[in-house]
């Protein structure tokens, strides 16, 4: 049994909250645990593949949700199932015969068929697109579950009472259909994704955390993570109650969590310092009824394409991209200067202070230099804000490259580099033992291993329980 926790911290599962979650410190007293590094970048898309996989990013060609389809300026994709051309652990095991039951994982709509059951995840536009297979399971599903929802869709809103109730409500739907399908289907391999600890991560970390810019000792909501928490691990007991003594578990996490201090404003600073030319500039200092600052997204300005040297986009993450000559249509930047213009880039952007002028250690990546193979069209340049201490807002109208506040609405979190893993082998006990230095591309392997399955030479993990 795989359970699946989207950006479970192990800071809050280890330490913070460990006296009050008695089924995690359960497992990991008896089995083995540590934190598990993300892949590069550490995002739910593709991370949850990556890990599946045992595949980096660039050989999946996936580098978030939204991907340059070819090298136009605005032709995008979402990375649905259909994208993922690496086969993961459900579909070795398939073919083994094994039986599998998949809920809310990540990258699995449009369905596909596997030997077992699927639930689809929070990519499904509406449960009226499919969303299970087979698809009679779906009228199941919904009796069981009438509200069930397969993600918490505005989860960045200013009402927080409405947020924890839709993100409570959403996990307890899951939790019944997840009993249910433990109870009646077979299965060889039980694996399943819970959103909503990403969704309250990302809407309640102020509340939480004393280092949060934001936060107010002594709140309305200074419990609201650490309850939902003891919900999961509440209903996961109930849960491993039914399992039998042959089972291993395996407690993952794709990424961790952590305060965001910010966002640097990407085409803001491309537009002040030369790289990006727009044929007018942009509107600033305008402000709603509300005293609100009114935004002009990338897509809505006119860029001077033949005088552009590069482009970002907003997310968890910075993206550039590079307007290539004999590449990007109207390219600018000759192929003989293309290394050379990405490395001044990158050690600018290294030297992007915060407002008061402290370094804050931003992270910048070739893929070239991080990814066995890299396909599809990947940025040229992947950029982790102060190492993920802030986000990447592609958005005008700031005023400057600062922002405080997210221009996708309310946002305290962003993500951290690594998640975590608990495994419990009843067979082989880990006594409490602490690993280090497992990443997610470990998961799959060790998985097929532990089941008996040939893991493929052309997966590029380890094994989660091998020095």
């Amino acid at each position: 049994m795989v359970i699946g926790l989207d950006c479970a911290a192990p800071e809050l599962v280890f330490d913070k909250y460990r006296d009050e979650l008695p089924t995690f410190r359960e497992l990991y007293r008896t089995g083995v645990y540590g934190e598990l590094e993300s892949c590069i970048p550490a995002i739910t898309v593709p991370a949850w593949s990556s890990m599946m996989s045992s595949k980096d990013p660039g050989t999946l060609g996936i580098y978030g949700f939204r991907n340059r389809r070819d090298y136009s300026y605005d032709n995008m994709f979402i990375a649905t199932g259909n994208y993922v051309k690496e086969p993961r652990v459900w579909d070795i095991l398939s073919e083994a015969g094994k039986h599998v039951t998949l809920i809310g994982v990540p990258q699995t709509f449009p369905i596909k068929p596997v030997n077992g059951t699927t639930i689809a995840s929070f990519l499904t536009p509406s449960l009226d697109s499919g969303f299970t297979w087979p698809e009679e399971l779906a009228q199941k599903v919904l009796s069981i579950a009438p509200n069930y929802q397969v993600d918490v869709r505005n989860f960045r809103t200013p009402d927080k009472d409405w947020l924890l109730q839709q993100i409570w409500d959403m996990t307890e739907a899951r939790f019944d259909v997840l009993n249910y399908l433990m109870e009646t289907e077979p299965w060889d391999y039980f694996m399943w994704v819970e959103m909503g600890v990403d969704r309250i991560h990302h809407g309640m970390w102020s509340f939480m955390d004393p280092g949060h810019r934001r936060y107010e000792p002594g709140n309305k909501y200074e419990n609201s993570i650490k309850d939902y928490y003891k919900l999961i691990d509440a209903q996961l007991q109930r849960m491993l109650s039914k399992i039998d003594d042959d089972t291993i578990v395996l407690v993952v996490s794709d990424h961790g969590g952590k305060k965001m201090d910010g966002g640097i404003c990407i085409n803001e600073w491309l537009w002040r310092n030369g790289y990006l030319a727009l044929k007018e500039a942009p509107p600033e200092d305008k402000f709603d009824e509300n005293g609100r600052r009114i935004l002009t997204p990338f897509a809505k300005v006119e860029v001077d394409w033949e005088n552009t040297i590069a482009w970002g986009s907003g997310g968890y993450y910075g993206r550039v991209f590079m307007n290539v000559e004999g590449r990007e249509p109207q390219g600018k930047v000759k192929r003989e200067d293309y290394e050379k213009v990405r490395d001044e880039l990158a050690e600018r952007f290294r030297a992007i202070t915060d407002p008061d002028g402290k370094d804050i250690g931003t992270v910048v990546y070739k893929p070239q230099e991080i990814y066995r193979k890299v396909r599809g069209i990947a940025p040229d340049l992947i950029v982790y804000w102060g190492n993920l201490d802030w986000r990447s807002v592609g958005s005008f109208g700031h005023g400057g490259i600062y922002t405080f506040e997210n221009d996708t609405g309310p946002d305290d979190a962003n993500h951290a580099s690594n998640g975590m893993f608990i495994l419990y082998d009843p067979r082989q006990p880990g006594g409490g033992r602490k690993i280090t230095g497992k990443q997610i591309m470990d998961v799959a392997p060790t998985i097929l291993d532990l089941m008996g399955v040939k893991v493929p030479a052309d997966m590029q993990g380890g094994h989660l329980l091998q020095t």
